[in-house]
């Protein structure tokens, strides 16, 4: 019995949706909206974490060591800094590979390399490269390397300069923009995918007023809410797996054409990622597609025919 009462639903569901061509259309068309801002915001959000990877990257805390500080004492002080949550990796840098990265950065400027060959000696000191986990986590390792704590046996600093203060301006503005673009993409989703269920409400209900009639026979001869309702579930899940399949190929076709200026602004292969996440991403929107269908089912024929 409970079979043959899935196989009518089933049937039902299918047969309404084909029946009411023009109302289930409408219904995934705006589906089709809801998944397209969705899967949109979803890959701005990849495009915008990898610029900002890249600009991140690119940031750093250099610490200058003074010429007489010994090896030792540099690795020393490196080993230290590993031991911090925030820092992520250290580059160190030698006195002679600071300065052959010196001489090359001012290989057109013949004043200052002919100055340089007058001295006796090496002018410049070792570096190490910091590289926090987290653009805000910058200003306390260098709150760090301005404290005691780097000293060792209450030695003199081996530190000449810190270079954070150069670069403050600059890592505070990436924060900012880190977090911004967060916290309106939340919002952004959050109020798209209110207005999204509302329309699919209102377009399913349309739906369930055609078949008004209908229900009001099923409901004389005997039939349960869950059977009455049964169908109209059915039809949210098909909008959704039509939409989630209609999304999947308008995004193909698109990154398909835009793909090449993309990856120029960004730097990123988008069309490659979306190939290779083709499932995950089909799979969530049908997830997503169902949930919505079901979900404005649910409360169209709960709330409109006060079932």
């Amino acid at each position: 019995m409970l079979i043959t009462n899935l196989k009518r639903i089933f049937k039902t569901g299918f047969v309404n949706f084909c029946r009411n061509s023009l109302v289930s259309f409408s219904a995934i068309f705006v589906m089709i909206v809801t998944l397209t801002v969705i899967l949109s915001l979803f890959l701005s959000n990849v495009l915008l974490n990898s610029a900002l990877n890249q600009i991140k990257d690119k940031i750093d805390i250099n610490v200058y060591t003074t010429i007489d500080a010994s090896p030792d004492e540099i690795f020393n002080l490196k080993e230290v800094l590993e031991t911090l949550s925030e820092v992520e990796s250290i580059e160190y840098v030698s006195r002679e590979q600071a300065l052959l990265n010196f001489k090359e950065r001012h290989r057109n400027d013949n004043l200052t390399l002919q100055a340089l060959e007058e001295l006796d000696e090496n002018p410049l000191g070792a570096v190490l490269n910091i590289n926090a986990k987290e653009i805000n986590q910058y200003a306390g390792i260098a709150s760090f390397l301005e404290s005691e704590a780097v000293l060792f046996d209450g030695n003199d600093s081996i530190i000449e300069k810190v270079n954070y203060y150069d670069n403050k301006i600059i890592i505070d503005k990436l924060n900012k923009i880190i977090s911004a673009s967060k916290s309106f993409g939340f919002a952004a989703a959050i109020i798209l995918i209110i207005i999204s269920i509302l329309i699919t409400l209102n377009t399913i209900r349309l739906t369930i007023f055609i078949s008004k009639k209908e229900i009001e026979i099923m409901r004389l001869v005997g039939a349960g809410n869950n059977f009455i309702q049964g169908p109209f579930l059915i039809e949210g899940i098909i909008y959704g797996l039509a939409s989630a399949v209609s999304t999947m190929i308008i995004f193909y076709l698109f990154l398909l054409w835009t793909n090449p200026f993309i990856e120029n602004i960004f730097f990123l292969d988008l069309l490659s990622y979306f190939i290779r996440h083709t499932f995950s991403i089909f799979f969530s929107l049908v997830a997503i597609g169902s949930v919505l269908g079901i979900s404005s089912s649910i409360l169209a024929i709960r709330t409109y025919l006060k079932i």
